[in-house]
């Protein structure tokens, strides 16, 4: 099969650039520029799609070639994409230098030459980045202190417009993650896709009516079981949340796997341990019974939990008073969610302890059984517990604290390192076998993520090491566990791949958030076409087994059977046209036929 001249060309000049960027004799912008006479990127990749339109054509490549183009590229549109393509591709120093500069031409008013603040800022919070993020303080400063000296006394720093040197110095102290988010480098690159699916799983569940609100206190029981919120947060800071998210609630047993992280982080997993179990204990929550070394089975159950109190109480600072231990915790609470929304709520706490007999009656049961530490008091013990089970915060605090445990114990927005990873591993690991009450194994089969519910309607869900999630609705199934809650969860993993288990590689019917938008599609169509040219035989039959689409074509519309012709890979070939019935006559984009 033999190509025109102007696609030779083409060919041989494709081969010098990956010789010149191999061997690192010059940047392939400086290669293109030379090559096409152009001024800068966007008229050389202009001429240079002028020359490959002519070749397909036939017609002489001349010197009317870019100015016919530049005619046909005169939509803002297209300007905007071509930008956004280079400064997504910037790689060589010099462009890295003028990000600022690129960023400038993406969002600047074409006829005044000035940049409309509110369209940069909400370009990024497409990217899941929200104004009030700790990380971008000092461009928020900088916005007002501009808006300030300018001298409008009304409006908001939103609506005005810089010049591209204020604009360069507004975003400069910022300039690493603004740069990240619009390369679209976090750890979901495609956010906006990723949230219409979680606000479509938010809708279906609204439609579940199941459940009861949890009343064995008059607090619980006067919760609207209307309300339904979702917040997410990634490790990398991105943000959405639907619903009812600024709604408080108290965390009830939410606080068990941050106290007993707090107990990991200050004591150690050997002395904390040395105390409490790591197995489920197949019983009821709020059952009085103890294992076999006459300990509490977890953490995560009523019994578990009293006795790490005891432990944050007793071994932790203990010259600390009581009102002393609250606000070290409360303290360790809001460091988790980055400063966020953490109170206390006092009629809750009346309330759990005037309706505390069973709590009362494990404490006594492990006082007997010589389970606390030594010195420890039983009535302090039991109010700090009932203190860490009424302190209150609402979605947006608790996705945060999820997603410090996801991000290994350090906070997404203000990056502070709050806990240890070998404490957050071991959370995560009861979270997953220990967390959803007598519900945890069939969750860890069905979701296989770590997660805590509580009787106020919360769940505490964690992907390690991508994202923290907080589910609230208060109607409660006959476990204890969130009826809503579980089925988002459920519905989450039937469309990503986010199952401890899944396969991230051959897990085709399901989604890759992590993944770029085409990344996993250009993958396959490399394989295939490698394979192809090759001539590779089994890879193809392994393409063919695996249900792979044997006409997927690349950016010029080559096939695999293209290229198995070209090469001259007969066998290939007859597998193609006898075994996948593939098209004999495919059409790349230079209308060249196979046969």
């Amino acid at each position: 099969m033999q190509r025109s001249g102007g696609n030779g060309q083409a060919a041989a000049e494709a081969a010098e650039l990956l010789r010149a960027r191999a061997q690192g004799r010059r940047s392939s912008t400086q290669w293109l520029m030379s090559q096409t006479g152009g001024s800068d990127l966007v008229t050389s990749l202009a001429v240079l799609r002028g020359g490959a339109d002519d070749s397909s054509s036939g017609a002489s490549s001349g010197a009317a070639t870019p100015t016919r183009h530049a005619a046909k590229a005169n939509e803002a549109n297209q300007r905007f994409f071509k930008l956004l393509a280079r400064f997504i591709s910037a790689r060589d120093q010099d462009q890295n230098k003028n990000v600022e500069d690129v960023l400038f031409d993406m969002f600047k008013n074409e006829d005044t030459d000035l940049l409309p603040v509110g369209k940069f800022l909400a370009a990024l919070r497409s990217t899941g980045l929200r104004r009030n993020d700790p990380r971008l303080a000092e461009m928020t400063d900088n916005l007002r202190k501009v808006h300030k000296e300018s001298g409008y006394e009304g409006g908001s720093p939103e609506t005005q417009k810089l010049n591209r040197e204020t604009f360069k110095t507004v975003i400069a102290p910022n300039i690493v993650l603004i740069s990240r988010a619009f390369r679209h480098q976090f750890v979901i690159p495609d956010f906006q896709g990723f949230c219409k699916y979680i606000e479509e799983f938010y809708w279906r569940c609204k439609n579940n009516t199941e459940g009861k609100v949890a009343g064995y206190i008059p607090q619980l029981a006067r919760m609207n079981p209307d309300y339904w919120g979702v917040s997410v947060v990634t490790i990398d800071g991105q943000r959405f949340s639907i619903g009812d998210t600024s709604v408080p609630f108290t965390l009830q047993s939410c606080s068990k796997p941050l106290t007993y992280a707090i107990a990991l982080d200050q004591l150690g997993a050997d002395l904390v341990h040395k105390y409490i179990g790591q197995e489920p204990s197949g019983r009821n929550f709020n059952e009085l019974v103890l294992d076999y070394n006459k300990k509490p089975h977890n953490p995560m159950i009523n019994a578990g939990a009293i006795l790490c109190c005891s432990l944050l109480k007793t071994l932790i600072r203990h010259e600390m008073t009581l009102a002393e231990k609250f606000d070290f915790t409360m303290n360790y609470f809001k460091r988790l969610a980055g400063g966020e929304t953490i109170g206390f709520n006092n009629a809750v706490f009346l309330s759990e302890r005037e309706a505390a007999d069973r709590n009362y009656a494990l404490g006594f049961y492990m006082r007997e059984n010589k389970c606390f530490p030594d010195k420890a008091n039983l009535r302090e013990c039991m109010d700090f517990y009932f203190q860490c089970c009424s302190m209150e915060a609402n979605c947006e605090s608790m996705s945060m604290m999820a997603a410090t445990l996801a991000n290994g114990g350090i906070c997404p927005t203000t990056e502070e390192k709050v806990l240890k990873p070998d404490s957050v591993r071991d959370v995560l690991s009861l979270m997953h076998s220990c967390g959803m009450y007598d519900y945890s194994g069939q969750f860890a089969f069905k979701v296989g993520l770590p997660a805590k519910s509580g009787v106020c309607g919360a769940l505490l869900l964690v992907v390690p090491n991508v994202m923290g999630l907080c589910i609230w609705s208060p109607p409660l199934d006959s476990l204890g566990n969130s009826c809503r809650g579980v089925q988002f969860c459920e519905e989450l993993v039937e469309e990503f791949n986010f199952h401890r288990y899944d396969n991230l590689k051959h897990a085709t019917n399901k989604k890759d958030p992590r993944r770029h938008k085409f990344e996993t599609k250009g993958l396959s169509i490399v394989n295939l076409l490698f394979s192809a040219a090759s001539g590779d035989v089994t890879a193809m039959r392994r393409h063919r087994l695996s249900g792979m689409d044997m006409t997927l074509s690349d950016y010029d519309g080559r096939t695999a059977l293209h290229l198995a012709a070209a090469e001259g890979h007969l066998e290939c070939v007859k597998f193609l046209i006898d075994q996948c019935s593939v098209p004999c006559d495919p059409k790349d984009r230079y209308t060249i036929n196979i046969f």
